[in-house]
C-alpha cells in the first residue's frame, strides 16, 4: 500500500478560532488521532468513530478546511485506489496574552 498526498481545499484557514473551534469537537479528534498513524478512509473512520457517514465527512470538511487535515490517494496492492485522510499536524500549541490567541500549528514528520 502507497500513498500520495493532495490537499484538495480551496483555502485553508489558519484563524485559531475556526483551528480551535474544529479542535473541540470530540469527532473531529477521533478522525485526527486515527490518521495521525497513517492514511484512513472515510469508511474506516466513520467505523472508527461510531458517527454516521454524513457526520464523519462534515468534519474531515472542517479538519481539510482548518489545514489539519490532508487528502491522498491509497494506492493497493492489487492496482486499486481510493481517497484517504492523513492528519497534516503533529502538535498544536495554544498561546494567549493580551492581543489575543495564537494557534501553532507544526506539521507532521515525513
Amino acid at each position: 500500500m502507497s500513498t500520495k498526498a493532495t490537499n484538495s481545499q480551496t483555502t485553508p484557514t489558519t484563524d485559531p478560532t475556526i483551528q480551535l473551534d474544529v479542535l473541540g469537537d470530540e469527532c473531529a479528534r477521533t478522525i485526527l488521532v486515527a490518521t495521525s498513524a497513517g492514511p484512513k478512509t472515510a469508511k474506516e473512520l466513520t467505523d472508527r468513530t461510531d458517527s454516521s457517514s454524513a457526520t464523519v465527512y462534515r468534519r474531515i470538511n472542517n479538519l481539510l478546511e482548518s489545514n489539519l487535515l490532508a487528502e491522498c490517494v491509497r494506492f493497493e496492492s492489487d492496482g486499486s485506489h481510493t481517497t484517504a485522510y492523513e492528519a497534516t499536524v503533529e502538535h498544536v500549541e495554544v498561546q494567549i496574552d493580551s492581543d489575543g490567541i495564537d494557534v501553532a500549528l507544526s506539521a507532521m514528520d515525513e
